[in-house]
């Protein structure tokens, strides 16, 4: 099994990749700077955004193969495995890199709101594609972050460069928003699929085997990363994955309710429910009456 060596640090990452380190906590690299890239694959304990203008091999992401796009934005978060796949052959990458450690944002605005920029738990193959505006707008920032680096460490430094990654991270933000909106085919073809699944849970049985299907199992059967997946149900539909997988619960509750000498408590197992009250707290939950009552009502 290939040995994964591990990046904790900025300096750590500078000195493989043959930067100058001038902040212990934060670095901005511009491929076009530094020597050619061969294979690796490095256990990241650093949030790492790359900006590749080129390809420049088979990047890995997990297990996950991508081939780099033109304009294309990777993120990564610490905790996760990267790396490149140049086959053995020295290559000239093209692009930028942001590397920072997580203790240039603790205790910061951006510490307690990072989790908020989901796109860190995406896969790869989930990457954001940039317009030719948005690339300028994203270099623009890269150049803006690396000229706070560039001076002499003072007491507005820290200050001024978190807050120069804030915005460029809602910059991200904004651009993952117009690509869910302009891949609106790509998008409700998945959500059809979502909706095939769902169907296919409940005919097949699979609910009482497995239990109630989660946003997990759903993003995982769509080859999807689950914030992708559930950022992406919820710019489709204006509702979370899992308020989708309960109404889609209910319906078939619904429908099993009125089926004869069917008791609540076979329905409760039969859609994958360990309690039954947990399936009458849920049922009233949504429709503001119990089971028993919606049957008696109908």
């Amino acid at each position: 099994m290939e040995k994964v060596e591990r990046i904790d640090s900025v300096k750590q990452y500078n000195n493989w990749i043959g930067a100058d380190t001038l902040h212990p906590l934060v670095s901005v690299i511009n491929f076009n700077e530094i020597p050619s890239v061969q294979h690796f694959r490095r256990y990241m304990g650093v949030y790492a955004v790359f900006l590749k203008n080129i390809k420049c091999g088979d990047m890995t992401y997990g297990c996950q193969p991508y081939d780099y796009e033109d304009g294309t934005l990777v993120f990564v978060a610490p905790g996760q495995v990267y790396g490149i796949d140049s086959k053995g052959i020295a290559t000239k990458p093209s692009g930028y890199a942001l590397i920072f450690h997580p203790d240039l944002i603790a205790g910061t605005h951006l510490g307690k709101m990072i989790k908020e920029y989901t796109f860190f738990s995406y896969e790869v193959s989930e990457a954001l594609h940039l317009s030719k505006k948005e690339r300028e707008t994203i270099i623009d920032s890269f150049e803006k972050i690396k000229v706070e680096i560039d001076q002499n460490i003072d007491k507005h430094s820290k200050t001024l460069i978190v807050s120069n990654i804030e915005l460029f991270l809602n910059y991200c933000m904004r651009f993952y928003d117009r690509q869910f909106i302009t891949r609106v085919n790509v998008n409700k073809d998945i959500l059809g699929r979502f909706e095939e699944l769902l169907n296919d849970y409940f005919r097949s049985g699979k609910a009482q085997t497995l239990g109630l299907p989660s946003v997990a199992y759903c993003a995982e059967s769509l080859h999807l990363s689950p914030n992708y997946f559930g950022d992406l149900i919820k710019k489709e539909t204006g509702n979370t994955a899992l308020d989708f997988i309960q109404s889609r619960l209910i319906d078939e509750a619904k429908v099993k309710i009125f089926e004869a000498n069917t008791s609540l408590g076979e329905i409760a197992y039969e859609l994958g429910f360990k309690y039954q009250q947990h399936f009458t707290r849920l049922f009233k939950q949504k429709t503001g009456v119990t089971p028993n009552e919606y049957r008696s009502l109908n």
